[in-house]
């Protein structure tokens, strides 16, 4: 009876058992109400988005409407906070439309705040913007609600910009500021501006009382590279949890220092943190880059206890890690016993395969994933054509590309050179030809496996005509095109071009470049020219191997220079060059020549 008659006694209730999560029991005193006002609908509506129930809220707020009470501030609030949890961008747009038409803004900076928030989060950052330039009064937690949703949405360097925007207004940074702003500096790399930060963050005393921001600096220094410096943090931070261990773990296994990474992770369980499954995932792959199979299996046999392998990334990261330690019946057993494989689990197995040289055990996993439902990423897809190209497998290549160009993958860039290249290995220039034209754009990879396929098979003039159209469309060539380039025009002896093409490598401080220099003495050895090949192998003196002495020798030995041929192959010794079979060849073979 006291509640009949104290709606407000009930209101305080309703808004008690919310904010304790018993949603059910605030709903049911609400619905014994028989007056309700505003402060009850608030109450409940309150309740359900600030637990993440925004649909509720949203549903609570019409009813509100439809039996005639008029929403004040707070309810448009939590409103907005309920838009934002269900991504009902529509609606928050109305809501907005009837906050300005109301003139709440211009005296409710935490409505203004709401409201930036609200465009935040459903990835408006434009509108957001917009929205707290207009609020008449700016706080910190308005320009953090801008700066939160610009670095969750990947946009860096704006929340970079609106963190000085925010300093300029002579607003001081909080916490929530700094860790979103260190997060947007580990990102883009920003290193000095993340070290110019954490001397702020030092000043104003926020180091070490609080973990997050020491979290945070520990994250952007690992990001950026400065694993000493993340490391140094730490070490000063009163409080480590897991999540400063797993920011410098994640840095040392991303940066190919997987002992670094194993050592951080045993004095981590020394301090008697327990790893989740971020830091599981991020120390089996320092397993997998040192060969640590046996630690890898101990941190599979405790996930397995702690009955975490129901995350795929887990499973993943064990399976990748098993086939890097060249255990591919354990990585089969761990991808057998997850519930749903995704792509990458797939893909990661196929690769180990194709390189271990199971081609169509590859070929038939492809198959299989397709018929599961699963599509191949373009990963999975390169691997299929490399094992093709190895198996030298027509029908197959000419099946799995079909597949391609229904899947419409043809345009992409890195699957359309990978095409190309197993075309080309295998002598198909026409083929090489069609997809090169099907490109959408070319790089200069495309460039040179087109050339490379012309040169390899003897058609050294279109292999020349393609480096000019590749020059003419104003990609520059890289080491290999010149290679190539250099060894068409040795073999049709265009003289002058291959010459122009020397003075284009000078300029680009090529020469000395032992594989374009091996070439080019090739190429003039194929010219007859052996003082211009000697002034290149000179200048090769600290770079030049085997490779290069034996250029030499062969063309000395072609033009019936066998003597000349013999001096070299006495000078060889002298640079501290190992012979090999090709050098053996070239000796016999000038030995016959002055015998005969």
């Amino acid at each position: 009876g006291l509640l009949e008659k104290s709606v407000y006694l009930a209101s305080a209730l309703i808004n008690m058992y919310a904010k304790c999560g018993v949603l059910a029991k605030a709903q049911d005193i609400f619905e014994e109400l028989k007056t309700r006002n505003v402060i009850a609908w608030n109450a409940l509506i309150t309740g359900y988005a600030q637990h993440g129930q925004g649909q509720e809220a949203l549903n609570s707020f019409e009813r509100m409407q439809s039996e005639g009470i008029v929403p004040n501030g707070l309810t448009y609030i939590h409103v907005l906070k309920a838009c934002s949890g269900t991504g009902s961008i529509d609606k928050g747009q109305n809501i907005h439309e009837k906050i300005v038409n109301l003139g709440l803004l211009e005296k409710d900076v935490v409505l203004g705040t709401a409201l930036v928030d609200m465009y935040a989060k459903c990835g408006m950052l434009g509108k957001a913007q917009k929205v707290l330039e207009k609020l008449s009064s700016r706080d910190v937690v308005a320009w953090n609600a801008l700066i939160t949703g610009y670095a969750e949405g990947g946009e860096h360097c704006k929340a970079l910009y609106c963190f000085d925007q925010m300093q300029s207004e002579g607003l001081s940074p909080d916490e929530v500021t700094y860790v979103c702003i260190l997060n947007a500096c580990g990102s883009t790399r920003a290193i000095e501006k993340g070290k110019q930060i954490h001397d702020n963050i030092v000043r104003n005393g926020l180091l070490p009382k609080c973990v997050m921001v020491g979290n945070a600096l520990v994250d952007m220094y690992s990001k950026c590279g400065l694993l000493g410096k993340a490391r140094e943090v730490l070490a000063r931070l009163p409080h480590r949890n897991i999540v400063s261990w797993s920011a410098l773990i994640a840095g040392y296994a991303q940066q190919g220092k997987g002992h670094e990474a194993l050592d951080c992770f045993e004095k981590m369980q020394r301090e008697g943190i327990s790893p989740n499954t971020v830091t599981l995932i991020c120390i089996l792959k320092a397993c997998g880059s040192t060969g640590a199979i046996d630690k890898g299996k101990e941190i599979h046999n405790d996930a397995t206890h702690r009955g975490l392998l129901n995350d795929i990334g887990l499973g993943n990261a064990l399976i990748d890690m098993y086939t890097k330690c060249e255990s591919l019946i354990d990585a089969e057993n761990v991808f057998e016993k997850l519930q749903a494989p995704d792509p990458v689990s797939w893909t990661i197995l196929i690769a180990k395969y194709v390189e271990h040289g199971f081609e169509e055990t590859a070929l038939e996993f492809l198959e299989i994933m397709e018929m599961d439902g699963i599509s191949p990423d373009t990963f999975a897809y390169l691997c299929g054509l490399k094992a093709c190209t190895n198996m030298e497998d027509k029908e197959k290549s000419e099946e799995l590309y079909s597949t391609i160009v229904k899947r419409g993958l043809e345009i992409n860039l890195v699957i359309g050179n990978a095409l190309l290249d197993m075309y080309a290995k295998r002598g198909l220039l026409s083929d090489v030809a069609v997809v090169f034209r099907l490109l959408p754009y070319r790089d200069v990879i495309s460039w040179t496996t087109l050339i490379s396929g012309y040169a390899e098979h003897g058609h050294h003039e279109e292999a020349l005509h393609c480096f000019e159209q590749m020059q003419a469309e104003e990609v520059a060539p890289d080491t290999v095109t010149f290679m190539y380039i250099l060894k068409a025009c040795g073999n049709m002896g265009a003289e002058e071009k291959g010459r122009e093409i020397h003075a284009e490598i000078c300029r680009r401080r090529l020469e000395e470049d032992v594989h374009i220099g091996t070439n080019l003495v090739d190429m003039y050895s194929n010219f007859v020219l052996f003082g211009k090949a000697r002034e290149v192998f000179e200048k090769l003196s600290s770079v030049r191997n085997v490779v290069t002495w034996n250029v030499l020798m062969t063309g000395y030995v072609n033009h019936g220079l066998s003597h000349e041929a013999l001096d070299f192959y006495e000078k060889l010794h002298l640079d501290g060059i190992s012979e090999n079979p090709t050098t053996f060849s070239c000796v016999v073979k000038a030995c016959g020549i002055i015998s005969n």
